[in-house]
């Protein structure tokens, strides 16, 4: 993060930190570079270092700098998606032979780039429940390089205490990765709190709309950074110039978006935890939530994602899912519009039959922005 923005809020942050005004026109917006190659000055003469857009654009650039200034970085990295900065993060920092520690509640696409991609080029992996210090560390061997955190985690809203396991990974003398998608850097900062590596899918909260599909690394390190840029530029999975744009565009709104999503998921696990076919309700705002004081003490709310279970089992699952009418049936979330799935069936079918599989009653809520009592309304007809 510059100097320049070290000192602002996080909402002042959101909307300038990497969006200088165009010094041709002063248009208060950076442009978008929509452009493959610069013209070079002479040989070797870059203008501003830009040669060729697969290694650095000026779209690109605004949006790491903000990244970077959102979690507290020195250097964030913008990617094609999700799924192609975790696999350039793995790609930079392991070899054959190392081994991995993953939660055992993850995204099914994390975990299906360990189990059918990773694994078959000689990393192997343990699952442990990152809830419990005990087991993260029991997890460790002599061959670990890495530990993977999600918290909240997906679908089962599960909460890590970031600073604990950082402390075991540093004991360890390995590295601690942290996908902060669910929470987003407003709601946690996991590099404050010890995390190496922040992972994002940018296409939920921080693109904000279901108009984008990208991803983000962030670390705290300035070495660690340029061995993530000169793998992302071998690699070459980046962000696109309007991609870029489109995300820098989401994450100005994304403190009040938060805010909002967090208000409104409040007030259905009221309604949830009161409805007579909710057998379950899985939220960290919850005082039973077994992980709600580590989540109150490291994020500012709860953010805007609930899973809740249903008597009736699968089937009765399934049967909410295609009941709602306001909440659209769909993978992804984070958007301003509410989503609802069955993880089982969609978001989380690779997991089905390993230790990461998902309960088959398990309903999954993406609240967004509506009003809340329209949301409500269409919950309560969707249960029945």
């Amino acid at each position: 993060m510059s100097d320049q923005h070290s000192h602002q809020n996080f909402e002042t942050r959101a909307i300038h930190a990497g969006n200088t005004a165009d010094p041709l026109t002063g248009a208060v917006v950076p442009p978008i570079y929509q452009v493959s190659t610069y013209k070079q000055d002479g040989v070797g003469g870059l203008r501003g270092g830009y040669e060729y857009s697969r290694s650095a654009n000026p779209t690109r650039t605004a949006l790491e700098e903000n990244l970077a200034a959102l979690e507290g970085g020195r250097r964030g990295l913008a990617f094609a998606s999700g799924l192609a900065a975790e696999d350039c993060l793995l790609r930079t920092l392991l070899a054959p032979g190392d081994h991995v520690v993953i939660p055992n509640d993850a995204y099914g696409g994390t975990f299906r780039l360990f189990a059918k991609v990773v694994e078959r080029w000689g990393v192997d992996f343990s699952v442990a429940n990152t809830s419990d210090i005990d087991s993260v560390r029991d997890a460790v061997n002599d061959r670990t390089k890495l530990i993977w955190v999600e918290t909240p985690s997906n679908p089962l809203l599960g909460i890590t205490d970031i600073e604990a396991v950082a402390g075991v990974a540093r004991q360890a003398g390995v590295k601690l990765v942290v996908d902060n998608t669910f929470a987003s850097p407003y709601l946690q900062q996991p590099l404050a709190l010890g995390a190496d590596v922040v992972v994002h899918s940018l296409t939920k909260y921080m693109g904000g709309h279901s108009d984008v599909v990208g991803g983000a690394l962030v670390t705290a390190d300035e070495a660690l950074g340029e061995e993530l840029a000169y793998h992302q530029n071998a690699m070459g999975a980046v962000a696109g110039p309007f991609d870029s744009w489109i995300v820098l565009r989401g994450i100005k709104t994304l403190a009040v978006r938060m805010d909002r999503h967090s208000e409104n998921a409040t007030k259905i696990v009221e309604m949830l935890t009161q409805h007579p076919k909710v057998t379950q309700v899985l939220y960290p705002g919850l005082p039973e939530h077994p992980g709600h004081e580590v989540a109150a003490k490291q994020m500012r709310s709860f953010g805007g994602m609930i899973s809740f279970r249903v008597e009736g089992g699968e089937e009765a699952a399934v049967e909410v899912c295609n009941r709602a009418q306001l909440f659209t049936l769909g993978e992804s979330l984070g958007g301003v519009e509410s989503l609802i799935e069955h993880p089982g069936r969609m978001t989380h079918a690779s997991v089905a039959g390993s230790a990461l599989e998902v309960p088959a009653d398990l309903v999954r809520l993406s609240v967004g922005i509506e009003n809340v009592e329209d949301l409500l309304a269409d919950l309560r007809q969707a249960l029945g």
